[in-house]
């Protein structure tokens, strides 16, 4: 179908001097398998960890920021 095309791949956000803008939000992206759903998640206020929902039927999900992480960017929350 024309219009239906997905792209899970954004390009980085930059400011003039190459560096990220300050109200630039970090993010992961969630597949969420109970609704079939992608969708972004951003850092919470507190900065300790990756906080939201599943954009269809609001099942929850946190990911926290620790040391030992991960530098993946996408994850399945089953």
């Amino acid at each position: 179908m024309t219009g239906e095309i997905f792209d899970s791949s954004s390009d980085p956000v930059v400011g003039k001097n190459g560096a990220r803008p300050e109200n630039a939000r970090s993010f992961v992206g969630i597949q969420f398998s109970c609704c079939s759903v992608y969708s972004r998640v951003y850092v919470n206020q507190q900065g300790t960890g990756y906080e939201g929902n599943c954009p269809k039927c609001g099942r929850r999900v946190r990911l926290r920021i620790g040391p030992d992480g991960t530098s993946n960017r996408f994850f399945t929350a089953y």
